[in-house]
Parts: structure tokens; sequence; C-alpha cells
């Protein structure tokens, strides 16, 4: 089972960090990506630092200034070889996915081939954006409620409709990240995860 996880400056880290690191405890594995080049693909001087280890993407800094060093650029990643993707929120990390091009062919193209798309927070906006909601139910974070039509929204934490998985935001995150499990692991997978960390919301 593998996951592409999208990443753009100004992400929200507690959706970040709780998705990677929920599914990879259950033994997902998960690809971060960066929507820049690798530093060797940068002229020092122009976007790279002497410093930085040429085979690295460059760092990318989200909403509260954490910095993370993703696995690949998002140019390496074939939708193919992948089980889902799952694009965090943050502001104005889910608006930079969503004018990424690369990014809306992604979702498309992963919806397309049956694979899960998920989104938290603002990010479900994207999915929007690429066409993936038609005719399914999602949430958003309440300042992005316009972006979905009343037949399209659901007021609850965490939905999933057919293999469309959005949830609202930061305080979702767990509840969101373990639906994950469930969906793309097992139920039973999910539970004793939740039992393991101590997670006593429903999921």
């Amino acid at each position: 089972m593998r996951v592409v996880v999208p990443l753009a400056e100004g992400f929200e880290e507690i959706e970040f960090v709780t998705i990677v690191d929920i599914l990879r405890r259950a033994e997902v594995e998960v690809v971060t990506t960066s929507l820049g080049e690798r530093n060797r693909d940068r002229e020092l001087g122009k976007g790279r630092a002497a410093d930085e280890d040429e085979d690295e993407v460059g760092t990318v800094r989200g909403s509260h200034g954490i910095r993370i060093v993703p696995d690949a650029s998002i140019d390496e990643i074939d939708p193919q070889d992948f089980d889902a993707v799952v694009l965090p929120g943050g502001y104005p990390g889910f608006v930079t996915l969503g004018n990424d091009q690369r990014v809306l062919d992604l979702l498309r193209r992963m919806d397309g081939l049956g694979k899960h798309v998920a989104a938290i927070c603002g990010a479900p906006s994207v999915l929007v954006k690429a066409g993936v909601v038609e005719g399914r139910r999602a949430t958003i974070h309440p300042a992005g409620r316009g972006d979905l039509t009343d037949d399209q929204y659901v007021d609850d934490r965490v939905v999933v409709s057919g293999k469309l998985i959005t949830s609202k935001a930061a305080g979702t995150a767990m509840e969101f990240a373990l639906r994950l499990v469930g969906e793309l692991v097992s139920e039973e997978r999910m539970r004793r995860l939740a039992e393991e960390i101590l997670v006593e919301c429903e999921v």
C-alpha cells in the first residue's frame, strides 16, 4: 500500500505530521512530495544553498514555521504506483496546491484509476477544483463551506464517500488519519492502532 502526500509552502503541520505518522505506524508506505525540484536540479544561489544535499528536495515551510524535507518532487510521481493521494490543509498551502496543474492532474488521474483521494481542512476545495467531488459527499473547514454545494456537504468531522475521504481541520486530523488506515488497510488495524495510542475519539 503506497500513499503520496503533496506539500506546498504554508501547509498545516498538525495535519501533515498526523497523516504521515499514523499511516506509517500502520505500515503504509508514504511518499511526501514537494512542488519544487531536487537540489541537484537547482542552481546554486537560485533557490539552492551551498550546504544542501544535492539528492534532497528543498525544504517546505509549514504555516507555523516548521520545515519538512519531502521525499521526492511531484514531477517524479506516477499515479499508477500509488493507492491513494492525501492533501493536508493549511493556509496558504492548500491554495498553492489548488493552483498547481500537476496537483490537479494527479488528483484526476488517481480518481480515474479508482484510487483513494483524500483531503482535510481547506484542501477539499482542491478536490472540488479538480472535479473529483462530483456526485459524492464531502466535508471541509467551515471557512470553505461555500466551496461545496448543499448536495455535497456533510457536517461531520470525517466523511467517506466511496473512495473520497475528507475531514474538517487540524482538530480532526487524528480521526481522519485513522479512518485512512481503516479504508486503506483494515478496520481491525485501525481499531488496534487507536487502542495502542489511546485515542478515544470516534473513528
